[in-house]
């Protein structure tokens, strides 16, 4: 609750005549300016044991009784994009992401506008007539930020805060920004620092003061003491060099985390247990889809990178096989090279999987390009080569005709709906169809006492056939080289 000082509410005398009289002084007497000097000084005195109120500094709203109605300020942003290639409907598509990720971020957006150009100014991004034009858009909005989408180089980003006179962010800037609000795991949290530390190097920047160089020894006439005469380090430099220890402990850390995330593949691939990974563009329904089939429990928000840790479950086919299912995380058109990098470790998840369920918007303006950006990424991670079925996912939201050109395109596509249920069992049934089967094919008789071996024969194989009989169990089944080898004292002809 805001207090206010009453201590000028009520205006003395004296106040009035110092206000209303003759400043000449003609007026006054002797005895006048004897109790003009008296009244002055308790004034003094007063004003030096009140706090006085300027009307007007406050930012807070004006009523603020109750603290559950007061609004959260958030960031006001403006969006600028260039237009260098493709149509003017893709241009508006990049510039709607780049709005969903601001708000992501925890921003209002003000208005977003786009530039056609050849390529981007390499001094500005937008051209320096176009800069002008801006500076006045962001003064008659009242924004505090301005959003670039691209990656702007660190001579673009000093020149347009210099001339702009605000904070300006670029779109990779943005997308570590939602990362670092997410990343929830110790893993993630280290490679979001990670990204930011390498993003961050490149864009060091001295103030003032901060460039001015360190001397060694005893200060002298000369700048330094004995060995410190020369020129020190600036404060940039010592900036740069404390990024880059830190830099070098993060990635010792994350080998130390990628070992334990390596050996617990090594320990799957081990008891021959397939792999599925699920990849796709953020917001593309992933995490829905693994609580679908699997029952996992995954957080789901209809938000942008809503899950950055990688979630691993174990599931059965209808014929017993075991299988395990991660949901990774999610994709975006211009993915910073610095997440890549960071994240490798969590997507090697992807790369080193037995089926990929590569998941797409149905609902999405244009579900192609989304199809489109994730491959560049799995590209970079040399996961072309993992099988892969496209999913179409929200099919509830989706107009029938805008699916059609994706069909058309990826032949072996399926339409399911994650929130409905729509297509689930026939996606099962697709998905346990293409996982890598067994290969050694035999018949054994298994006494009832080796139920052991039954039961990781319905596990680890695929059975064809089964009978008990008086003798024991009878099985036709396809099973791996290393159970094949305990099953052979039980084979029959």
């Amino acid at each position: 609750m805001t207090t206010q000082s009453h201590a000028f509410d009520e205006t003395t005398d004296v106040e009035t005549d110092l206000i209303e009289g003759d400043d000449s002084g003609d007026s006054f007497t002797g005895h006048d300016e004897y109790d003009n000097e008296l009244t002055t000084e308790g004034l003094d005195l007063e004003e030096r044991q009140a706090l006085r109120r300027v009307v007007g500094m406050s930012t807070e709203l004006t009523d603020i009784s109750e603290v559950e109605y007061r609004k959260l300020l958030l960031e006001r942003v403006l969006l600028v994009g260039v237009w260098t290639e493709g149509s003017a409907e893709d241009a508006d598509n990049s510039l709607a992401e780049l709005k969903l990720l601001a708000e992501t971020a925890g921003s209002e957006v003000l208005d977003g506008v786009i530039q056609r150009r050849k390529k981007p100014d390499p001094a500005t991004f937008i051209g320096s007539g176009k800069v002008a034009d801006l500076r006045n858009l962001v003064a008659s909005l009242g924004a505090d930020t301005v959003i670039a989408d691209g990656e702007l180089a660190p001579a673009q980003l000093r020149n347009l805060e210099d001339r702009l006179k605000v904070k300006v962010v670029d779109r990779t800037a943005l997308i570590l920004d939602i990362f670092a609000q997410h990343a929830k795991s110790k893993e993630g949290k280290a490679q979001v620092e990670l990204a930011q530390l390498q993003y961050m190097k490149q864009r060091l920047r001295g103030w003032g003061g901060n460039l001015s160089r360190q001397a060694g020894g005893r200060v002298g006439a000369a700048g330094g003491g004995i060995g410190g005469r020369g020129p020190g380090e600036t404060k940039i430099e010592t900036d740069r060099r404390r990024i880059n220890t830190k830099i070098a402990k993060l990635r010792r850390t994350l080998k130390n985390m990628k070992s334990t995330r390596s050996t617990m593949r090594q320990e799957r691939r081990r008891n021959l247990v397939p792999s599925v990974a699920i990849a796709g563009y953020t917001n593309a329904g992933k995490s829905s889809l693994l609580n679908q089939i699997t029952g996992a429990g995954v957080l789901v928000e209809d938000a942008l990178f809503a899950t950055l840790d990688p979630t691993t479950r174990r599931t059965t086919t209808a014929d017993g096989r075991v299988y395990t299912l991660t949901d990774t995380v999610g994709f975006v058109r211009h993915l910073p090279h610095d997440i890549v990098e960071a994240f490798r470790s969590t997507l090697e998840e992807v790369a080193d999987a037995d089926l990929l369920l590569h998941v797409v918007d149905g609902s999405h303006p244009d579900p192609i390009a989304q199809i489109q950006a994730v491959r560049e990424v799995l590209a970079e991670i040399n996961a072309t080569d993992v099988p892969e079925i496209i999913v179409i996912n929200k099919a509830d939201a989706a107009d029938p005709l805008a699916l059609a050109p994706i069909l058309h395109r990826e032949p072996g596509a399926i339409v399911v709906s994650a929130r409905t249920g729509e297509g689930i069992d026939k996606l099962r049934e697709l998905l346990e169809g293409a996982l890598p089967q067994p290969h050694v094919a035999l018949e054994v008789l298994l006494p009832y006492d080796r139920g052991d071996l039954v039961s990781r024969i319905h596990s680890e194989g695929s059975v064809e056939h089964l009978e008990h009989t008086a003798d024991g169990t009878r099985m036709t089944a396809r099973v791996h080289p290393a159970l094949a080898g305990d099953l052979t004292p039980y084979a029959t002809a």
